[in-house]
This record gives C-alpha cells, sequence and structure tokens, in this order.
C-alpha cells in the first residue's frame, strides 16, 4: 500500500480529485474566479468620462437646501438648471413613493414632462406599488431566464407618468457581496421591468420597447431598437467595467462656476451621510449610484465583457492537461526544469487570461494554478520521498562495501547504478591469509576462539580500509578471503592500476601485522592476492527475497585462481609471493612495474595464462 501512494503515478489520483471538484464548481472555486476577474477590471487603465456626470446630495447640498427629503420643487428646479445647461437624459436613482409631504408633487411633475427625466423603482420581497413595466418583444422564451421579484415599489401616478422613463435600482451582487453585473431587465410574473441604465437608453432613441432573444441556455442578447445590439449571460446581466471616473459637482454649486453638462447624460446621486447608499465594487466601496453610471457607461462604450458558455469545461480541460504534463515531466525532468515548467505553464496562463479579457472575454485561470501548484507539490513530494528511499537503499546495500564518499556519490546521482546486471571490463582482487591453520589451531591450543576472531577482524579492518580508500567496491568476506572489485558501480578508468596497487598497499600492511604478532608471540601471518582484469556480468544478483550488488564471469574466476597460486612461488627469501596478476591486468599498468613469474594453466581453460608480480624492492628488479 505505501508503494502505491508514493508511486510516481499516484500524483493523477490528485489530478483526478482535483478535476471532479472543479466539476462541481464549489463555492471557494466561484470565489477565487470572481477575485480574478477583479484583478482583470482593477488593471485597466482609468478615464475620465466624457458621457456622463454626477450632481451630488451632498452635505453642502443638505446645509444650503436643509434636511432631506426636501421639498419637491428644489428637485424641479435642479432639473430646470439642468437643462438650461444643456445636460442630456437626466437620471434621478430616487424613489418617489410616496407624496410630498410638503406639496411639491404637482409642480415636480409638469417639470419631469418633456425633460427627459429617468427615475427609480426597485424590486420588492415586500409590496407590489405602482411598478412601471415595459413591453419588450421576444424571440424565444427570456421570462424563465430573468431573476424575479415578488413585488415592485414604484412611483407615483403623478411623478411616474410624467417622467420619461422609470427604471430598476435593483444590484446583483455575487456570492462575495461583490457587485460586478447588472441584470438589464426583470420580471414580475409575466411583465418586464428594465434597468434604469438601459432605460435611459430607450429614452435617449425615443423607443417605446425592448427586443429580447433567448435560446435553450439562456438569453442571448437584447436591445432596444435604434441602438447597438447588447450581448448578456443567460440571465441578462452584463458585466460592468469599473475604469471610468465621472466629474461630478454638488448641487449647492450647479450655476455657480464652470462644469461643462452639455450632451451628458447626468445623474443626481445621494451622497450625503446616512443617505448615499453604498455598493462593494472590483475597485472597493462605492456609492450606488456609480453602478448605475457603470452601467450606463459600459452600455454606451459598447463593451460586451463575455464568458462563453464552454469556458467552464474548457478550463478544467487545460487544467487537467497541464496538470498531466506536470506529473509526467516531474517523472523524467530534473527538479530544475519541474519549476522551470511550472512557472511557465504559470504564466502563460495569466498572460493568456490578459490576453482574452482584451478580447473582452473573462477566462478564469484561478483553477488551472491550483492544479499546478497541487498537482506540482504532490508530484514532486513523491519524486522526492522515491529518490529518498532509492538513497537509502543504495546507502544500506553499499555502505558495508563501499567507500562513503562513493557512497553519497551513488546518493546524489542514483542513476550512475544500473540495477540488474550490465556486462563491463572490470578489475578483480582475491585475497586470503597464507597458512590460516597455524593461527587457528594456535588459538584453539589456547581455548581463545574469541581471539581468533578479533585478530581476523583487526585484519579484515586494515585490508578493507586499503581497499575502499583506493576506490575499490568489496563484494564479499569468505572467512578470512576479502573480494573486491573496481570500476563499478562507479566508473573507475585506471581500475588494473588501482586494484594492484591495493594489492601492494595490503602487502605492506600485513608486514607491520606480522611485526605486531611476532611482537606478541603469535604464528606468524602472509597473504596471498590474486588480480585479474577483464569483462564479466556486474548487477544485483539473487533471488527476489535476498540479493546482492555481485559480479559472475570468467574473469572472477581467474582471480580466484591467481590467489590460490600464490602459494606455489616464493621471493628470495623464502616469503610466498604476496600479489600475482594476470597479463590482462599488466597490459593496463602505467606506473607500476612488472616481473614476469610464470606460465600457467588454470582450471578451466585452455591456454596458458602468464602471470606477473609487481616489483617490490631493487632486489626484485
Amino acid at each position: 500500500m505505501k508503494k502505491i501512494f508514493t508511486h510516481w503515478a499516484f500524483a493523477f489520483v490528485t489530478l483526478f480529485a482535483l478535476t471532479w471538484v472543479g466539476l462541481q464548481d464549489p463555492q471557494i472555486k466561484e470565489i477565487l474566479r470572481l477575485k480574478s476577474f477583479d484583478l482583470h477590471f482593477q488593471n485597466q487603465n482609468p478615464e475620465i468620462s466624457q458621457d456622463i456626470a454626477i450632481v451630488t446630495i451632498d452635505e453642502k447640498a443638505i446645509k444650503k437646501y436643509g434636511q432631506w427629503p426636501w421639498k419637491r420643487d428644489v428637485l424641479a428646479d435642479v432639473i430646470l438648471e439642468l437643462r438650461k445647461q444643456g445636460a442630456g437624459v437626466i437620471v434621478l436613482p430616487i424613489l418617489f413613493s410616496e407624496p410630498d409631504r410638503l406639496g411639491g408633487d404637482e409642480y415636480f411633475g409638469q417639470v419631469l414632462n418633456d425633460n427627459f427625466v429617468v427615475i427609480a423603482q426597485t424590486g420588492s420581497h415586500q409590496t407590489q406599488q405602482n411598478g412601471y413595466p415595459r413591453g419588450v418583444a421576444k424571440i424565444g422564451n427570456p421570462l424563465e431566464w430573468l431573476f424575479e421579484w415578488p413585488g415592485m415599489v414604484g412611483p407615483i401616478p403623478e411623478i411616474g407618468d410624467n417622467a420619461a422613463g422609470v427604471g430598476t435600482t435593483n444590484v446583483s451582487p455575487e456570492i462575495d457581496g461583490v457587485v460586478r453585473r447588472m441584470p438589464l431587465l426583470m420580471k414580475i410574473g409575466n411583465d418586464v421591468y428594465p434597468n434604469i441604465a438601459i432605460e435611459v437608453i430607450r429614452t435617449a432613441t425615443g423607443d417605446p420597447s425592448y427586443q429580447v432573444k433567448s435560446g435553450d441556455a439562456g438569453i442571448i442578447a437584447m436591445r432596444v431598437p435604434g441602438f447597438a445590439t447588447i450581448k448578456t449571460d443567460a440571465n441578462a446581466r452584463i458585466w460592468l467595467t469599473w475604469n471610468k471616473a465621472y466629474p461630478s459637482i454638488s448641487i449647492a454649486d450647479l450655476g455657480t462656476n464652470e462644469f461643462r453638462l452639455a450632451n451628458k447624460t447626468v445623474i443626481i446621486g445621494m451622497k450625503a451621510e446616512g443617505l448615499g447608499g453604498v455598493i462593494a465594487t472590483p475597485n472597493g466601496s462605492n456609492y450606488d449610484y456609480i453602478a448605475v453610471a457603470s452601467t450606463l457607461q459600459t452600455v454606451i462604450d459598447g463593451v460586451n465583457i463575455e464568458r462563453p458558455d464552454l469556458s467552464f469545461i474548457i478550463e478544467l480541460v487545460v487544467a487537467f492537461l497541464v496538470g498531466s504534463a506536470i506529473i509526467i515531466l516531474t517523472r523524467f525532468t530534473p527538479y530544475y526544469v519541474v519549476g522551470g515548467i511550472m512557472v511557465a505553464f504559470s504564466t502563460a496562463a495569466v498572460y493568456g487570461t490578459i490576453y482574452f479579457f482584451g478580447k473582452n472575454q473573462l477566462v478564469d485561470v484561478t483553477w488551472i494554478l491550483v492544479t499546478i501548484l497541487f498537482v506540482g507539490l504532490h508530484s514532486i513530494f513523491n519524486r522526492f520521498i522515491l529518490e529518498f528511499k532509492l538513497k537509502q537503499q543504495i546507502r544500506k546495500q553499499f555502505e558495508s562495501y563501499l567507500d562513503p564518499r562513493q557512497v553519497a556519490i551513488l546518493q546524489k546521482d542514483p542513476s550512475k547504478l544500473k540495477l540488474g546486471g550490465e556486462r563491463r571490463e572490470m578489475s578483480f582482487l582475491f585475497m586470503d591469509i597464507v597458512g590460516f591453520t597455524p593461527i587457528s589451531e594456535y588459538y584453539k591450543n589456547n581455548d581463545d576462539p574469541e581471539g581468533l576472531v578479533q585478530v581476523i577482524n583487526d585484519y579484515l579492518n586494515r585490508m578493507s580500509k586499503i581497499v575502499l580508500d583506493n576506490g575499490g567496491t568489496i563484494d564479499k568476506y569468505m572467512g578470512d578471503c576479502i573480494m573486491a572489485f573496481w570500476n563499478a558501480p562507479l566508473d573507475c578508468p585506471n581500475h588494473a592500476e588501482m586494484a594492484v596497487k591495493t594489492s601492494i598497499e595490503c602487502a605492506k600492511e600485513t608486514a607491520r601485522l606480522k611485526k605486531e604478532f611476532k611482537d606478541k608471540g603469535l604464528p606468524d601471518i602472509n597473504i596471498g592476492s590474486g588480480v585479474n582484469t577483464g569483462t564479466c556480468i556486474v548487477g544485483n544478483m539473487g533471488s527476489d527475497m535476498r540479493f546482492d550488488y555481485s559480479v559472475i564471469g570468467d574473469a572472477v574466476n581467474l582471480a580466484a585462481r591467481l590467489e590460490a597460486a600464490t602459494r606455489n612461488y616464493k621471493d628470495k627469501k623464502g616469503n610466498v609471493v604476496a600479489t600475482l596478476y594476470s597479463s590482462y591486468t599488466m597490459d593496463q599498468l602505467k606506473d607500476i612495474k612488472s616481473i614476469e613469474v610464470d606460465k600457467i594453466k588454470v582450471k578451466g581453460k585452455e591456454e596458458l595464462i602468464t602471470i606477473y608480480k609487481p616489483v617490490m624492492k631493487k632486489e626484485d628488479a
């Protein structure tokens, strides 16, 4: 089970899980998507609107005209002043659902008539009162897709009947409470109510109604005859742009300075403390009349920001493909490549969404980035665990018969170790104590088996250190015999030289050991070493339950035969020749001088093998 969890392909489980969660489109995913869209809107170049101006009912105006609500004569005079200054359509996103307690409705109604003023109504959950619907020419059945309110609170007839248009001011916040989209139409039963901004367009064009087209997936577009088609989402909403700043002046300052209102749509908005409504937008908190201005400006500019119906699926497919690529690349490429690929994919995804936003299309990059992050981290973690286990395996397998420096190299780059088996040229050393029986008998006679073990261990420790220091690999210990080889698992170009050099150094160490034995009154000790060079098979040998890194081949056997043959040759002092090696080894020696000892026939070979020993002293030359 652990192998399954740490297998490199297990990252696909994370990828499938993320894809499944993405298909469910949970709240967190929707919020991430919306926040990413906010970044696009926030990075739009700020501009000053040339089409819309704001006249505010602010603290200065309250101070001049008194406590709100004012007698409606005041607003009537403001409208006349705006008309005098050449304003276009005048927008009053204010409810006039109750008669003026100060008796100004008659005059206010007269001023509204023929002055192109659009006023507000609002959808309500509490009451149905004086709503002003508009006729809609339908293609398909758009009504089932419109947002619906139980009731509508509109202006009293004296005012509503004289206004050029009456539109809704209801906003449509997203799941996080931020207003990003605005419904252009809503309904109560079979009656359709236009947004106040689109009602301004209808009033400006002089058309009496709207046209709406819908399909099986929802509303496709709407238009005011005489104005460009407006593409909407399935619920008749449009994405608003928030990069426009609107010239603003207090009602108290109208007519007192040069503030150009000619041919501009003028929105009279509540700004005084306690009067103005505040909404959340991608650019932060703003007065609710700014939503009216942004809706109108978006429509005037003809900016149809869309989120295509297939975007959701395409984004998930892209996330899945990117995740799959990361998993595969993590398995077969270095970490720095994986990191670079993750950064490249993330950068490409982000800039891709910026490109599409420039084409007025909203693309969600967040789930692609989430997939890159989680799948990438999972893949890297799995690879780290696998490599850590491999390093631990290498350390466990080689620390007892490789120099620690070599083990560190293998751990750093496991590719240097080709598990299984490979054919390569190597040099082999067999080393054994000559005359071991007298030593064994000595300790037996003295009833000291522990002493014998101590001597053998001391001997093996000294010789093994020399082998490892010279870059050799200790294959195994066979009693008092050491088997070692060079050029595997790490490359050793001068393997023949190092094998013979090791044998010579072991002989010198044995000479020191002999002196120690003599001082302790122990039997004499000598060693015999056989070295051969040739091609063999090296790798993990054994069963599924137990295996060792070892070598097999005729070249190995010949080295063992040469070690046994050392008993047959003595130097000028009568000592056993410590080192014998074949002509195959001698041919590769550069810094070690050799003396031919004999030509022998070994078991398993027909031809004679020329054997050599190294020149140890001047008298040997």
